[in-house]
């Protein structure tokens, strides 16, 4: 008899076709979990890995672990990044601006000191030449020029009409303003504390405020100065230079004030002198 040979049954391969989705998966899951982590301190580069994360997981790429290209380092952000103090780092484009506009205020306050040093000079010169020495001042501050004016100068007693023989100082100030025509102008009158009560002037806010009016009206006869830079106000008795007790001090309170306000006010003198800048 012929030996019959038994073939031996083959077991049957695994299928391993889950291995891929499985792959993938985890793939998957690796890449939300570099989202998760980025989100904990969002910045440009977390963003970059996310989105390469994103890239390596979606369009079929090799995968995060066999490219370790695909997630930037600590120890290589820090080599690609300059430091914040590198001195080689370029100032950013704001600061060039701040500097520039730094830099024009600073040539604008240094003209505006000009003119007004100009200015002055060519008052002072006036005050002198005329003999006025008694009657007018100037003072240049770091908010102003101001013209103080007697009032004696300018109106009799009780008076806010300017005497016809000083109408020629209110003239030569409006000329000489007129080279200036940038500047704001406040005209203001004051008096002494003697009560007055007229049929013109109930009390010494009206004289005061009436003298500034008039003297500012002839100033205005210029057609070269605008009025819309032009303010007149009156204090009465209550912003006095000297003592009120004495004849001398009362006769020094009684004056009108032209005040040339400066444009360019510098900020750190502005704070110790407690001056308001312009808007």
């Amino acid at each position: 008899m012929s030996k019959k040979h038994r073939h031996e049954e083959h077991e049957e391969h695994v299928d391993e076709s889950w291995l891929i989705p499985y792959a993938d998966l985890l793939t998957l899951l690796l890449a939300l979990f570099i989202v998760l982590y980025s989100m904990n301190s969002v910045d440009v580069k977390k963003f970059e890995e996310m989105s390469n994360a994103f890239n390596i997981a979606f369009t079929g790429g090799t995968g995060l672990l066999t490219d370790p290209a695909a997630v930037t380092t600590g120890d290589q952000r820090d080599k690609q990044e300059p430091s914040p103090n590198d001195s080689t780092q370029k100032p950013a484009a704001g600061d060039d601006e701040k500097d520039d506009a730094q830099k024009r205020r600073e040539e604008l306050m240094k003209q505006e000191q000009e003119d007004l040093e100009k200015l002055k000079k060519q008052i002072d010169d006036y005050i002198k030449k005329n003999g006025l020495t008694s009657d007018l001042e100037t003072k240049l501050n770091q908010s102003q020029l101001m013209i103080t004016i007697s009032d004696e100068a300018l109106f009799a007693s009780g008076s806010a009409e300017v005497k016809e023989d000083s109408r020629e100082l209110a003239i030569s100030i409006g000329t000489m303003l007129q080279q200036y025509p940038d500047y704001e102008i406040i005209v203001s009158g004051h008096t002494d504390n003697k009560p007055i009560n007229t049929y013109l002037f109930r009390s010494n806010w009206d004289l005061s405020t009436s003298r500034a009016v008039r003297f500012m009206d002839i100033l205005l006869e210029n057609q070269q100065l605008s009025p819309t830079r032009f303010t007149a106000s009156g204090y009465g008795e209550n912003r006095p230079l000297a003592s009120n007790d004495t004849e001398e001090g009362r006769a020094k309170n009684r004056r009108v004030e032209v005040s040339i306000i400066r444009n360019y006010v510098d900020l750190e003198k502005a704070q110790e002198l407690k001056i308001k800048p312009k808007e």
